[in-house]
Order: structure tokens, then C-alpha cells, then sequence
């Protein structure tokens, strides 16, 4: 239910895993029938709505946005019998409570949320792919199932820490191409060509990525803070005068590594990088 990036996705990979389909259900949108008809055809089921879905399989999966998971709960709440049917929902942020009014009505409702990116232009490959559970017993048993036959990896999640867990995913995505955008700016004013910034940055990047799997984060620190350089330091804080938003994140992401990673000459370090005497050099 909602084949949207994610929902069209996970259809995918269901049908290539040897899954039926028995309907795709799509939003009001022009777009979102679009791929519910699209979807249909390729895995030999209909495409329907939210009013006119029969609901007849075991599993209903709502791929649907955050805010509008528990709505959508409750205007299905009457529409079939849920006694012995499972439904999860994929959000990151929000518990299996939210489906607290299908589950009152007999069904075992589980989130099951990868922690994975999914953009328009691009489909990841669910092998290996880790998807955080929490639930009911049964429905978390037939989540481990379907995520065993997409070659992905399930783990358990507590309620009380799917907040820190959507922060996680946010950190290792959203925030992190946040500080590549940031990069970005930074090449810019040192003269790269916008044309060529990206392309330029991947080698160290993928590089820093693949030591970080390999060796682990302080064996992958590099640079003038891992040296102790702190007056390398001091003029990149100067050189930043001009990239305000930059600098902030420089200054944060240093400090962090100050508590985290193996920094020299910490004490020189924490001078320079002090918020009051950062901010003096602006």
C-alpha cells in the first residue's frame, strides 16, 4: 500500500524474491496510480484504491508517509476481517502503535523499516540489507521471514529507542550528504570547477568509506587533527570568514572528534576550536 520510492522498491524486490502481490493499492495522486498500474502489471495483480481494495492477503504492508500511517489505519480498521492477517508499517521514527486500531481488531502489526535511502533514479539492492523490527511475536516472525527471502538482515529495535534510531539513519544519510554539500561550497570558493566538484571529492570519500568498513574509525582518521597540527587549524577557521554555515560545521564536527578520535595535541586543539575564540576569528 503506496508505491511510492520505497513501496515500488520493496515490490520489486518481493517479485523477485518469488512473492505474489495480490494488489497494489495506490493514493488519490495521478502519480501514485501510475505506479500502483505499473507495479500491477509487472507482478500479474491489480492495481486499486484505498476504497475499492479487497485486502485479501495475509500481509498488508503500508509504505505510506509518516503523518499519515495512523489515518490510514483507522479507515481500514472496517473494511475487512483482521483476525490472523499481519500488517506492518516502514517508518523509522514511529512504534508498531501506531497501528494500535487494526491491531485491537484482531491483526499483528510489526514496523519494519530499512535503513536504507530510496530516491527517485535509483534502486538499492535489498541483499545484505538491514531492516530494524519491532512488534507483535507473530508479525515480527513473518517480518524475518520476507526479509530473509529479499537476502536482507532483520534486528530488533526497542520502542523506547526508535527516536535515537531514526536519528541514526539520519546521520548516516541526510546530515551526511548535508556536510558533503558543505564540501561542496568550500570547493567552490577554493576554485573547483562546479562542473568537476563532485566527480573530484568521490575518490577520497569512497576511500575514507571503504578504510572507516575496514579498519574502523580511529585507524581511518587522517589530517591535520590526527598531527596535531593546530595551526593548520587556526587558518582554515580564518579561510572560513567567508562560508559562515561551513564554518559551524567544521567547528562541530572537529570538536566531536576532539571526545572521539585519536586528536594530538588536544589542549592546543580545544583552544583553537573553542566556541569563543572560534567565533572571534569570523
Amino acid at each position: 500500500m503506496g508505491p511510492g520510492r520505497f513501496g515500488t522498491a520493496l515490490a520489486r524486490a518481493l517479485i523477485d524474491a518469488g512473492h505474489q502481490l495480490r494488489e497494489i493499492v495506490s493514493g488519490p495522486s495521478k502519480t501514485s496510480r501510475q505506479s500502483a498500474r505499473a507495479l500491477a502489471h509487472l507482478a500479474n495483480s491489480r492495481a486499486t484504491s484505498l476504497a475499492t481494495a479487497n485486502l485479501d492477503a495475509n500481509v498488508i504492508w503500508l509504505c505510506v508517509p509518516d503523518r499519515k500511517i495512523e489515518g490510514v489505519a483507522e479507515q481500514l480498521a472496517m473494511a475487512t476481517n483482521w483476525k490472523k492477517k499481519v500488517v506492518f508499517h516502514s517508518s523509522g521514527a514511529l512504534t508498531s502503535d501506531v497501528l494500535h486500531g487494526l491491531r485491537s481488531r484482531g491483526a499483528s502489526v510489526a514496523s519494519v523499516h530499512p535503513l536504507m535511502t530510496f530516491v527517485h533514479g535509483s534502486i538499492p539492492s535489498f541483499a545484505g540489507l538491514p531492516f530494524a523490527v519491532e512488534g507483535d511475536v507473530t508479525a515480527l516472525g513473518i517480518a524475518r521471514q520476507i526479509i530473509g527471502d529479499l537476502g536482507g538482515e532483520a534486528f530488533a529495535v526497542r520502542k523506547r529507542d526508535k527516536t535515537l534510531y531514526h536519528i541514526w539513519g539520519m546521520f548516516t544519510s541526510p546530515l551526511l550528504l548535508s556536510l558533503v554539500v558543505a564540501a561542496e561550497q568550500v570547493g567552490r570558493r577554493a576554485g573547483v570547477p562546479a562542473m568537476n566538484i563532485r566527480r573530484k571529492m568521490m575518490p577520497i570519500m569512497m576511500q575514507t568509506l571503504s578504510n572507516y568498513a575496514g579498519l574502523g574509525p580511529a585507524s581511518s582518521f587522517s589530517g591535520p587533527l590526527v598531527r596535531g597540527d593546530a595551526a593548520t587549524v587556526r587558518e582554515h577557521l580564518k579561510a572560513l570568514k567567508q562560508t559562515p554555515d561551513a564554518k559551524r560545521i567544521y567547528i562541530a564536527l572537529a570538536q566531536s572528534a576532539l571526545s572521539r578520535l585519536p586528536v594530538k595535541n588536544r589542549s592546543e586543539m580545544e583552544k583553537v576550536l573553542k566556541p569563543s575564540a572560534a567565533k572571534g576569528e569570523i
